[in-house]
């Protein structure tokens, strides 16, 4: 592995681990089976729609979560590449959504028009709508995993987009939207719904497919919490602080629809050392599992020094 400079690593620890290398390598490998998953057949409406938010790029943090977790648990990547994929399919539902009118009302996601944008409304929702529906019949199709584990992993991925999870906290977050006394519980309540279950999700439904402990998937959980809301305080930062093109979706989306903001209410120094805390909890949840945790505790650093 080629030496990289880790300010964060604990002390004694070599830093060795090349996460760029190391996320390069799975990218690839996500993108391929991706590409495999969603071919295009009538109505070839929907798939191009489907395809074209699935397929617009992004770092595939989700999926390589999921795909890293199961292998420090001791399982592989063909076990977890199904779900890894379910998972981004998940997630690109997720952002087709919040991207609508109705909604947040973007207009650029990863850089490129959104959905909603291109194939209209109607068929942006029935993209997500497919995206959805179609994750969980790949979970469950899963050859080479015990079915016991994936109807564990199909309970979790259906909390985590639920009501109980991200639908939970884009609805607290639409309500909330403009209203100037938003409390700390009920941004946490937020991200830890919209975007912290989904992440969390990743992590353990690796470990799952593994047959990972109660201990260890104890572990795991606290890890995904740790980074899923560092993840969101990293995310409001770079909003009010990178421009656009950087982003690769709209800058100051947040200020301009009064939403509450972890900036907001803590300001941006006291942000980004609150991240930095969460990051080094995350690791410390890692350290019982030793140089095969290495990957995960690249990425917690990753969360707090990354640029869009």
């Amino acid at each position: 592995m080629v030496a990289t400079d880790d300010k964060h690593s604990p002390q004694g620890e070599s830093p060795t681990f090349d996460l760029s290398a190391y996320l390069a390598q799975r990218q690839v490998l996500v993108e391929a089976a991706l590409e495999r998953a969603v071919p295009i057949t009538y109505p070839e409406k929907i798939y191009e729609a489907m395809r074209y938010s699935l397929m617009a790029g992004g770092k595939r943090l989700r999926p390589i979560l999921c795909l890293a977790t199961c292998e420090l648990a001791g399982g592989t990547l063909d076990m977890a590449m199904p779900t890894a994929c379910a998972l981004e399919m998940i997630h690109t539902m997720s952002l087709i959504h919040d991207d609508l009118p109705a909604m947040d009302n973007d207009d650029y996601r990863r850089g490129k028009l959104t959905n909603h944008k291109v194939y209209g409304e109607d068929i942006a929702i029935l993209a997500g709508d497919g995206l959805l529906a179609y994750a969980f019949e790949v979970v469950a199709e899963t050859k080479i995993v015990p079915p016991e584990r994936l109807l564990q992993v199909i309970a979790r991925l259906g909390r985590a987009v639920s009501a109980a999870g991200l639908v939970g906290g884009q609805v607290v977050d639409l309500e909330s939207e403009g209203k100037p006394d938003i409390t700390l519980e009920t941004l946490n309540f937020i991200h830890t719904h919209k975007t912290g279950a989904l992440l969390e999700a990743c992590v353990v439904c690796g470990g799952i497919i593994a047959g990972v402990s109660a201990m260890d998937l104890q572990r795991l959980s606290r890890y995904a919490e740790n980074i899923g809301l560092a993840f969101q305080i990293v995310d409001d930062i770079l909003d009010i602080t990178r421009p656009s093109e950087e982003l690769g979706k709209t800058a100051g989306k947040d200020l301009q629809a009064k939403k509450a903001t972890y900036p907001s209410l803590w300001g941006l120094e006291e942000s980004k050392q609150k991240a930095q805390q969460l990051v080094d909890a995350a690791k410390a949840q890692m350290a019982p599992f030793g140089e095969k945790a290495r990957p995960l505790q690249a990425i917690a650093d990753f969360i707090t020094t990354r640029t869009h």
